[in-house]
């Protein structure tokens, strides 16, 4: 289960907030996984997928506005990782979906897993101090 630690907090309430929002994006991906009672699970898959696309691009955004409203240094590179997550998120190949999707989703929670952890404890908190 991914859990919004303390740790992962910026203190800047509006990119908290979507955090939280990420992370229950993740959450649902993991109990979709271990939901046994579902056989084929490609329409939720694909509906997973989507929904992480749309929030992470609605998220991305917002954050690199909050990052341009206080001249955070670092939004260049923040905006490289950014695209790189999105890239991908998108080249997830849907007969891939449809062959293994047990694997699909374990690969996509670990891919989400470092992203969360690593990318708010190494670059989101760094905004923080710009505010």
């Amino acid at each position: 289960m991914f859990e919004m630690k303390p740790e992962y907090f910026t203190g800047i309430e509006q990119i908290d907030n979507e955090h939280k929002r990420l992370f229950e994006i993740a959450n649902n991906l993991c109990e979709l996984m271990k939901n046994d009672f579902i056989s084929d699970k490609y329409d939720n898959i694909c509906t997973a997928i989507q929904e992480l696309k749309d929030y992470t691009r609605y998220h991305f955004s917002d954050e690199e506005a909050y990052m341009q409203s206080v001249r955070h240094k670092n939004i260049f590179s923040q905006k490289i990782e950014h695209d790189a997550f999105l890239r991908k998120i998108e080249e997830l190949e849907i007969s891939d979906i449809d062959e293994n999707q047990k694997a699909v989703i374990f690969d996509m929670l670990n891919f989400l897993n470092d992203w969360l952890v690593h990318h708010i404890l190494e670059k989101d908190k760094l905004i923080a101090e710009d505010k």
